[in-house]
């Protein structure tokens, strides 16, 4: 876990908790001994870069666990988006200007303290939110604090997935084998 103090946990929080962690590591991992530059260059010919995915993994994860807390309201209304939150939003996949890896990987580290903090004072897993309103979303559907955690375990894994291939292809290291 990135919690500084045990957090001491049981049963399936732990398991969930534990399962986000091991994710977090392999994203992480993939920046070992990087420079802020490194971090920031496309190796693809997508536009993913490192320090631009932790960004996104920062946010989304972020948003999640707001939308635990607030519900809809926490996610935006996707169906009005604005050019300026498109760009908002293709800004977080990229390092910008004055952005170091180290500052990206402290949010990302904020981001899971407080997720982490949240799942284990969460009164019920079970409780859920509506889904806002999004052509990804089904319509009127609900899901639970529950299903958000293992949301965010899937996305996390997918993510560090992209992250393995972009450093493999920018020096060779691999994060395992």
């Amino acid at each position: 876990m990135t919690t500084t103090e045990p957090l001491n946990l049981t049963g399936e929080r732990a398991d969930l908790l534990e399962a986000l962690a091991k994710q977090r590591h392999f994203l992480r991992h993939t920046t070992r001994d990087l420079t802020d530059e490194q971090a920031g260059l496309r190796t693809t010919v997508s536009e993913l870069c490192l320090g631009g995915l932790i960004k996104h993994v920062t946010s989304m994860e972020r948003q999640w666990t707001a939308f635990i807390v607030d519900g809809p309201s926490a996610m935006g209304d996707f169906t009005a988006m604005t050019e300026a939150d498109v760009a908002r939003w293709a800004d977080e996949f990229k390092m910008l200007p004055g952005e170091t890896l180290a500052g990206v990987l402290d949010a990302y580290a904020a981001a899971a303290r407080r997720t982490e903090e949240l799942i284990a004072t969460l009164p019920d897993l079970g409780a859920a939110q509506p889904l806002p309103k999004a052509p990804w979303f089904e319509a009127d559907t609900e899901w639970s604090a529950r299903r958000v955690l293992v949301h965010i375990v899937a996305e996390t894994a997918q993510h560090a997935g992209h992250a393995d291939i972009i450093r493999e292809s920018l020096d060779g290291a691999k994060s395992m084998g």
